[in-house]
C-alpha cells in the first residue's frame, strides 16, 4: 500500500463520537465527566475526533519501564538506565524524574540529583525484543507504520474503520489497552491531522496518556513557546532567528511567507508552516535504520592505542551481531571519538562493497584509529556503519570476502552453540587474573 497523505480535514464526521471511554470504549456525551457504564474518568474527547486518522504513539520510560515489568520490586523506586559514573543517562523512570534526571544527563549528575536512584547497565537486546513486539502490534492496525526509534512511529490508520469496526481514536485507545495487557508496558497516544502535531500531541498528557490536537488549537498552543519548540531548530538557528527579531513562535506566525523565506531561504517555508501547524509529510512505513552503531564511555580516559583496539574491537564485534541479526550489511563506516575535554572527532571511510562482517569493521576502523593516536586521551569511543542494504550478497565480491565471511560465520555458529567464550580472538584476549 503506498503512503497516503498525512492532512485531512478537521470536521467531524457524521455520526461520528466526539467523546468516548478509553477503559470500556463506551460513547459518552461530550459534557460528561465520567464513564456512565465503567465509571472510569479517563475520556477522550474532541469535536474533530472521528475524522482524525493520524497518530504519534510514544512508549512510556520505554527502558527503565522494561526493568520495572521485569522486577516488580522497582515499581516504586527511581530507576536510571545508564553505566558508570562518566556515561550518560540512557532513560528514566517519572519517578526519577521528579528529581530532575533527564536522558542524555551525565551520570554524575543525574546521580547528585537523584542519591537513592537505582541504576541499571542498558540490556539492549531485551528493549529490542519488547519494541518489536508493540511493532509487531502496531502493524495489525494499519500497515503505514513509520518507526522513529526503537520505542515510538507514527501510524496513519485512515480508511481503516470499515477493517476494526470503530474510528481510529477507538482503535488506538484500544491498542494501548492490549500493550499495557500483553507487554506490560504503558504508551502515550498523540492524534492529529498531521504528523508534526501528533508527535506534539503525545507529550501533552505523558505517561499513560491520549491528547487530540487539531491545527486550529494547536496554532494558538504555540504561539507563545521559543521557536526551539519546532523539530529541528537547534540552538545556531535559534540564535539566527533571534537575531532578526524571531523568538517565538508567534513571531513566525506573524511573519509574511516570502518575506521569511528571503531571510531564511532553507528553513524559512517549513518554519512559516510549521508554525502554523501546517504539514504535509506523509507516512512512510519500512523505513528501517539508518545506521548501526554501537558505543562506549570509558571509566577513566584513554590514551594507549593497544587497549583502545581491544574496545574497539568489541564494538565491531557488536555493530557486526546488530547487522547480521537484521539480516542487513553498509558501505560506509564510521568512528566516533570524545576527548577529555568533550570534543567530538568523526570519521568516516566508504567501501567498495557493503560488508557485515566484524573484521572488516575492525580493520577499517582500526586505521582511522591509527591516525588519531597524538597523546589525546579519550572518554568515548563508538563505531558504526550506514548506507544499508539487504545482506544476503555482502562480503561475496572476491574469494578473500568469501573466505573471511565463511570463517567469521563459522565461528559465529560455534558461539551459539556454546556461548560467547566459546571463541576469543587474541586481540580480544586480555590474559588470566593476575
Amino acid at each position: 500500500m503506498g503512503a497516503r497523505r498525512a492532512v485531512r480535514s478537521a470536521r467531524p464526521a457524521p455520526g461520528g463520537p466526539t467523546c468516548f471511554c478509553r477503559d470500556c470504549l463506551g460513547d459518552l456525551d461530550s459534557a460528561a465527566n465520567r464513564c456512565g457504564r465503567c465509571g472510569s474518568p479517563r475520556l477522550v474527547r474532541h469535536p474533530a475526533l472521528p475524522s482524525l486518522a493520524l497518530a504519534h504513539i510514544d512508549c512510556d520510560a520505554f527502558y527503565a519501564t522494561v526493568e520495572k515489568r521485569d522486577n516488580p520490586a522497582l515499581a516504586d523506586k527511581p530507576v536510571v538506565i545508564g553505566g558508570g559514573k562518566r556515561g550518560v543517562v540512557s532513560a528514566a523512570c517519572y519517578i526519577s524524574r521528579t528529581y530532575g534526571v533527564r536522558s542524555a544527563m551525565p551520570m554524575f549528575k543525574a546521580l547528585a540529583l537523584c542519591p537513592t536512584a537505582i541504576v541499571i547497565r542498558p540490556d539492549m537486546a531485551k528493549y529490542v525484543r519488547v519494541g518489536r513486539e508493540v511493532r509487531h502490534a502496531m502493524l495489525a492496525l494499519t500497515p503505514l507504520v513509520e518507526p522513529l526509534s526503537i520505542d515510538e512511529a507514527f501510524l496513519d490508520l485512515g480508511g481503516t474503520a470499515r477493517v476494526h469496526g470503530m474510528i481510529p481514536a477507538k482503535v488506538l485507545a484500544r491498542f494501548a489497552q492490549a500493550v499495557e495487557r500483553d507487554i506490560g508496558i504503558t504508551v502515550s497516544v498523540g492524534l492529529s491531522c498531521n504528523k508534526f502535531l501528533a508527535k506534539i500531541a503525545s507529550e501533552m498528557d505523558k505517561p499513560r496518556g491520549f491528547a487530540v490536537l487539531d491545527a486550529i488549537e494547536a496554532r494558538a498552543m504555540m504561539a507563545d513557546k521559543p521557536v526551539g519548540f519546532i523539530f529541528g531548530v537547534g540552538p545556531a538557528t535559534q540564535q539566527r532567528l533571534a537575531q532578526r527579531g524571531f523568538r517565538t513562535i508567534a513571531d513566525l506566525q506573524r511573519a509574511d511567507e516570502t518575506e521569511l523565506m528571503k531571510q531564511f531561504p532553507t528553513d524559512g517555508r517549513r518554519l512559516w508552516r510549521l508554525s502554523r501547524g501546517i504539514d504535509d509529510r506523509a507516512v512512510v512505513p519500512d523505513r528501517g535504520a539508518k545506521t548501526i552503531s554501537s558505543e562506549t564511555t570509558f571509566e577513566n580516559d584513554v590514551r594507549d592505542f593497544a587497549a583502545l583496539e581491544r574496545l574497539l574491537w568489541r564494538l565491531s564485534e557488536k555493530v557486526s551481531a546488530r547487522l547480521k541479526n537484521g539480516d542487513l550489511a553498509g558501505s560506509t563506516i564510521t568512528l566516533k571519538l570524545k576527548t577529555a575535554d568533550f570534543r567530538q572527532r568523526t570519521r568516516s571511510q566508504s567501501l567498495a562493497a557493503p560488508t557485515q562482517l566484524a573484521t572488516k569493521i575492525f580493520a577499517v576502523t582500526r586505521e582511522m584509529l591509527a591516525k588519531e593516536i597524538d597523546g589525546t586521551a579519550f572518554r568515548l569511543m563508538g563505531t558504526g556503519v550506514s548506507a544499508l542494504r539487504p545482506g544476503s550478497p555482502a562480503d561475496d565480491t572476491d574469494m578473500l570476502d568469501r573466505r573471511a565471511a565463511h570463517a567469521e560465520r563459522a565461528i559465529d555458529d560455534l558461539r551459539k552453540r556454546f556461548g560467547d567464550a566459546a571463541v576469543i580472538r587474541g586481540i580480544a584476549y586480555e590474559g588470566p587474573e593476575k
